[in-house]
């Protein structure tokens, strides 16, 4: 991806507790109210302040995972949204499954957030359940990617910028 790209930041879930845990056909636990923000805060290193993932050492390399928007299975599930897929950020306008092993910086109304995407977050057997039967196949590919923040900062719903950028924070021009 050369250049700037305009995005849209959908949705954002911060959740502090685990809901799909456990055998898939025992059903997710009950939301602890609503997980859809308005914006959140990052910490480099850590996650989105309040998430279920903040701090936590096993995932500090996947802390925050993003997702397009153009990916959710409508066809299966015309009310897909971050609350059946359990990603973090929701972006319309980039399919972020193409940015495993970049760095991105997402500029929105709070400034920027660089994030270094590391890998896919592959859709499980929780897929079927919560959006419908087939959903998990046809997120394979589509999931959505598992990040580290590199920056502090502020993630809130509307327009921002997306750029791809290298080691030293420079644009990437470089093939991919």
């Amino acid at each position: 991806m050369d250049g700037v790209l305009e995005v849209e930041v959908v949705q954002l879930l911060v959740s502090p507790v685990h809901r799909f845990a456990g055998r898939p056909a025992d059903g997710p636990s009950d939301a602890p109210g609503d997980e859809l923000v308005d914006s959140v805060r990052v910490r480099a290193g850590l996650g989105l302040v309040g998430d279920r993932y903040y701090g936590r050492p096993a995932h500090r390399d996947a802390s925050v995972t993003l997702m397009s928007a153009e990916n959710l299975p409508a066809d299966i599930a015309p009310s897909a949204d971050l609350r059946h897929t359990r990603r973090n950020v929701l972006l319309r306008g980039v399919d972020v499954d193409s940015l495993v092993g970049s760095t991105i910086v997402l500029d929105g109304a709070h400034g920027p957030v660089t994030l270094a995407v590391n890998r896919p977050a592959r859709p499980c057997a929780w897929m079927d359940v919560t959006l419908g039967p087939g959903a998990q196949r046809a997120l394979r590919g589509k999931g959505g990617v598992r990040c580290t923040p590199l920056s502090d900062g502020v993630l809130a719903l509307g327009g921002a910028t997306l750029r791809v950028v290298d080691e030293d924070g420079g644009e990437d021009t470089g093939p991919r």
